[in-house]
């Protein structure tokens, strides 16, 4: 084989490559040409290395080839800037994503608890079904508030923490069946709401409220946000619009993986505050504006953060990437 014909002949399309490759954004049209390109820069290495072995040429096209394969497949990015992009941009503009369908939930879990606690408290009979008048009695006087100082706070914290994350993670993994979340929110509705009946019968609404708000703030609210992802994702099955239900399903929920990550870290939050702060014996005005400010906080990461994102075209999405064509994104 006469490689200096070869090198001849294929000049201009290797010089093309190596520009291809160099140049620092890509239109549709340019990245399919770099990838047509690399193609046949990728034939003409394999046939030099078949006929010659190890040669000068080879090893010049290994360099264009390396370099336009790292062009359209992205240098690994730097750890502290994915993370810092995740924490800044794809989390917060995914919860802003969901923020109508979290008050949503938000709301029917209230009315829900609402409406037990008013049933149980106004009808002595229905209250007898959940206990004896001791054992209701010894929940309101001391089993309720004792539940937040009978362990040791550091590993009641770490239970709370896998536990409700355990619960978040579900209702994102099992919200495409379309029955779980509803009957999370209506089970944590209808807990909260007979519980709140039982404190209210005995006199101790005050404890109820003061015991719940440090930490329950915070941590409802993560609750209701990863309903509503789960809620996204069913319905996005259900109603995929122009877009098949595999992709609009893809889509979702891989944007939405992102806020079961980002609620194991507010979730730890909350758990943190329920752990050392609810029952501490501290001033309740202290211990519950510690919880009116983790949820302030959230809220507007959420809000303000989260929208300012979306408003820049954010998605949400762990990696974004153009499923009409092979687009290639600067670095």
């Amino acid at each position: 084989m006469d490689l200096d014909a070869l090198a001849s002949a294929r000049h201009d399309e290797w010089d093309r490559l190596d520009a291809l490759s160099r140049s620092p954004r890509l239109d549709g049209p340019g990245a399919d040409e770099l990838i047509e390109r690399y193609q046949h820069a990728a034939s003409d290495l394999s046939l030099v290395q078949t006929t010659a072995g190890s040669t000068a040429l080879g090893d010049r096209l290994s360099v264009s080839l390396a370099r336009a394969r790292l062009r359209f497949t992205g240098a690994p990015e730097n750890p502290l800037r994915q993370f810092t992009r995740f924490a800044l941009v794809s989390l917060p503009a995914a919860l802003y994503r969901l923020r109508w369908i979290t008050l949503a939930v938000a709301v029917v879990t209230i009315v829900v608890a609402g409406l037990y606690a008013w049933w149980v408290s106004g009808d002595p009979r229905v209250l007898a079904n959940l206990g004896t008048e001791e054992e209701l009695r010894q929940l309101a006087d001391e089993g309720f508030a004792a539940y937040y100082s009978e362990n040791p706070a550091a590993s009641f914290a770490g239970a709370v923490w896998t536990n409700n994350a355990w619960i978040a993670a579900q209702c994102v993994a099992f919200g495409i069946l379309g029955v779980w979340v509803p009957f999370v929110i209506l089970q944590n509705a209808q807990n909260l709401g007979l519980t709140a009946a039982i404190m209210f019968a005995y006199d101790e609404a005050d404890t109820f409220f003061l015991y719940i708000s440090p930490h329950g703030l915070l941590e409802l609210t993560c609750v209701f946000v990863a309903a509503a992802a789960g809620l996204r994702i069913f319905w996005a099955w259900v109603a995929p619009g122009p877009r098949t239900r595999g992709v609009a399903l893809a889509e979702d929920a891989r944007s939405l993986f992102t806020v079961a990550i980002g609620l194991v870290f507010f979730l730890f939050v909350s758990g943190l505050i329920e752990g050392f702060v609810t029952p501490a014996p501290w001033p309740w005005p202290v211990k519950i504006g510690i919880g009116v400010l983790a949820l302030g906080g959230f809220l507007a990461y959420m809000l303000v953060l989260g929208g300012r994102a979306w408003r820049a075209g954010e998605t949400g999405d762990l990696v974004e990437f153009d499923a009409g064509a092979s687009r290639i994104v600067a670095g």
